[in-house]
């Protein structure tokens, strides 16, 4: 009977061990499983929060790394600009969805707002200002660049639906681009590219920029017509940092470009015009609303930061015209 109470005894105790283990795993997966809902919970507002930076210092200026003595100012910028963007900051507009960032949409769009005015002039500093004549050869170099910052800013490592092996990156394009521009200008610092400092070069592109600024405007317009009711506008945000960015872009490149162009400037007196276009854009660049809001034009309470951003976007449109009628006499 001893040896059955006995075994017995230990049967308890086994059992009572057993228990006491499962109890503890199960204890130690609710950790676990806490400790994960934690971290997704805290992985994106904090990562989010790290990676986000509208960059829109207007003093800013290209590194030793990204200028050529002797070179053009504009190109000094457009690669200054490249750089920092991609190299310094977090290229976030391709992030996949497993990356914080992926969550931001005013940083992608502003990014990606630079990149396209950067692109735009770059078509023009290949079709006008890189040569001498239209019937000219176009600069390899800078026919290279403008082609490589046409690149969407929104292509991965990984893209199905180009293809199911590994493709060139957003950023890798457009560090390409970068070297091709300051290629151009070593070779223009040594005399052995052309840069026009016509006036007919520079109301030509000019007035590729209005036409650009243009469009923006024409975005803003049917933005406001087409939400202007509605209670809960997602986009608004998106357009409004992308024509930002865009302004920035111009803001810098015509910051640069009247280095370039000083003497004609000068020579048409059209400092103060310059002066006043600039001012123009910069005030597109300080709208730094907390929320950016699609209130009704004669609204009382909401405000309405696009059809704001819209008057000095179409005053910088303006004032671009003005300085081409100027040039053209």
């Amino acid at each position: 009977m001893s040896e059955i109470g006995g075994s017995g005894s230990e049967n308890k105790r086994i059992g009572t061990r057993g228990q006491a283990i499962k109890d503890r795993a199960k204890k130690s997966w609710k950790v676990l499983l806490l400790l994960l809902i934690l971290f997704l919970v805290l992985y994106y507002p904090i990562g989010m929060f790290m990676v986000n930076n509208i960059e829109d210092d207007v003093n800013f200026m290209p590194t030793e790394e990204n200028s050529v003595p002797g070179g053009s100012h504009a190109v000094d910028m457009m690669a200054g600009l490249i750089d920092r963007e991609i190299n310094q900051n977090r290229w976030t507009a391709n992030d996949p969805f497993f990356m914080p960032s992926a969550a931001l949409d005013n940083m992608p769009n502003y990014q990606q707002g630079i990149i396209s005015a950067l692109a735009r002039f770059g078509f023009e500093l290949t079709d006008q200002i890189g040569r001498t004549r239209g019937s000219s050869q176009t600069d390899p170099d800078l026919q290279e660049a403008a082609g490589l910052l046409q690149y969407s800013g929104t292509k991965w490592s990984w893209d199905p639906t180009i293809s199911l092996m590994p493709t060139a990156t957003s950023e890798q394009q457009y560090e390409k681009a970068r070297k091709s521009l300051i290629n151009y200008n070593r070779r223009l610092a040594d005399g052995k590219a052309v840069f026009e400092r016509r006036a007919d070069n520079l109301i030509a592109t000019l007035d590729r920029i209005s036409l650009d600024l243009g469009s923006s405007t024409a975005a803003i317009d049917r933005h406001i017509e087409q939400n202007i009711s509605s209670f809960l506008d997602f986009e608004s945000d998106d357009l409004f940092y992308g024509i930002k960015g865009q302004a920035y872009g111009y803001y810098m490149l015509m910051t640069a470009l009247g280095q370039d162009y000083e003497s004609l400037i000068k020579e048409k007196e059209l400092t103060n015009a310059w002066a006043q276009m600039l001012s123009s854009l910069k005030s597109v660049v300080e709208l730094d609303p907390l929320i950016v809001v699609n209130g009704g034009p004669d609204s009382q309470i909401l405000p309405n930061h696009l059809a704001a951003q819209g008057f000095y976007v179409l005053r910088a449109r303006t004032q671009l015209q003005e300085i081409s009628n100027i040039l053209l006499k």
